[in-house]
C-alpha cells in the first residue's frame, strides 16, 4: 500500500513528465514524414498514460484532467504542421479517446483497490 500512496502523492510529477515526453515526441521535427494514420495506437496509449496518474489519485473532478489533456493534444496537432509533422484530426480523436480510457482505467483501478482493501480509495 505504501507504493500506491507514493504513486498518488507523485501523480502530478508523473503526469508532468509524461506530458513533456509526449510534447517532445510529438513536436520534434522528423527528417522524413511517416505514413499518415500509422500512429493512432501510440496516441491512444500515450494519452491514456497521461491522464491515468492524476485520475487514479483523484477522479472525482475528472474534467479538470481530461479537458486540459484533450486541449493539450489538440494544441499539439495544430502545431505539428509547423515542425515538419502531420497534424491530423484522427490523431486528435485518438488522443481524446486515450484520455477517456485513462479515466476508465483509473476508475476501475480505484474500485478494484477499494474492494481489495475493503474501503473507498477514491478520496
Amino acid at each position: 500500500m505504501a507504493l500506491i500512496a507514493l504513486f498518488k502523492r507523485r501523480a502530478g510529477w508523473i503526469t508532468g513528465l509524461i506530458a513533456v515526453t509526449i510534447g517532445y515526441a510529438s513536436l520534434t521535427p522528423l527528417p522524413e514524414l511517416p505514413v499518415p494514420g500509422s500512429d493512432k495506437l501510440l496516441h491512444f496509449v500515450a494519452y491514456a498514460s497521461l491522464t491515468f496518474p492524476l485520475l487514479f489519485a483523484n477522479a472525482q473532478k475528472w474534467w479538470r484532467v481530461v479537458v486540459p489533456a484533450t486541449a493539450y493534444g489538440g494544441a499539439i496537432e495544430l502545431i505539428q504542421p509547423y515542425v515538419n509533422r502531420y497534424g491530423e484530426w484522427l490523431d486528435f480523436a485518438a488522443n481524446t479517446a486515450g484520455c477517456l480510457l485513462g479515466l476508465l482505467l483509473a476508475l476501475a483501478a480505484q474500485k478494484a483497490l477499494a474492494s481489495w482493501r475493503g474501503s473507498d480509495v477514491a478520496s
